[in-house]
């Protein structure tokens, strides 16, 4: 089961901070050369990089609340053009997830040809009886309280169950516990006669 991914973007110093836990930004300032001249070279570029981008959000309005992905996007890549920073496609997947949150108000993210985009946090599985169809299942038990769910049936599995517990496991009583201070007793003997041997 799918539920539609919801997000609003801002630019708030806040969710710009939060940049710096991304790979795709924080990889910028990080060199694999082996030249130490070379690797100090590439690091300074990519901070100056990194403080472009920096300046690029902060060019955008911090107040505004986006509720629509692509209303975000298009401001992003008017100031993108205009100020010729030309962003990469992980720089700019690095900024939608730094300065986004899920909101259930917000409108829902679609892919280039308008499939709605799945929240992979919100995703569910359901074991149906093999008896009723996965959409009975669906309209009696899902839709009702999770209106905006669908199907995703590229993941649909048919097959059986088999409760290993239920049909294979044989009860055995415990011990009692006057075997069970025995057998301690025994033990706690065996030790001290061991460390008797060690200590002599």
């Amino acid at each position: 089961m799918e539920r539609p991914l919801k997000l609003n973007f801002q630019t708030s110093s806040e969710r710009i901070e939060r940049l710096a836990d991304e790979a795709g930004f924080r990889n910028l300032a990080v060199s694999k050369k082996k030249k130490e001249d070379v690797k100090l070279q590439e690091e300074k570029e990519g901070r100056k990089r990194q403080d472009v981008i920096r300046d690029l959000l902060n060019s955008l309005n911090s107040t505004k609340l986006y509720k629509d992905r692509k209303e975000f996007l298009k401001d992003l890549q008017k100031k993108d053009q205009s100020k010729n920073v030309r962003l990469t496609v992980a720089e700019l997947k690095a900024i939608l997830n730094a300065l986004s949150e899920r909101d259930e108000t917000a409108q829902i993210c679609t892919d280039k040809k308008g499939n709605h985009e799945p929240d992979t946090s919100l995703r569910d599985t359901e074991s149906i009886p093999l008896k009723e169809t996965i959409e009975e299942y669906f309209e009696r038990e899902v839709k009702p309280y999770v209106p905006d769910a669908w199907i995703d049936y590229k993941k649909t599995k048919v097959g059986y169950e088999i409760p290993m517990t239920r049909h294979f496991y044989v009860y055995e009583p415990p011990r009692k516990l006057d075997d069970i201070e025995a057998d301690i007793k025994a033990l706690e003997s065996d030790i001290v006669r061991l460390l008797s041997e060690v200590t002599q």
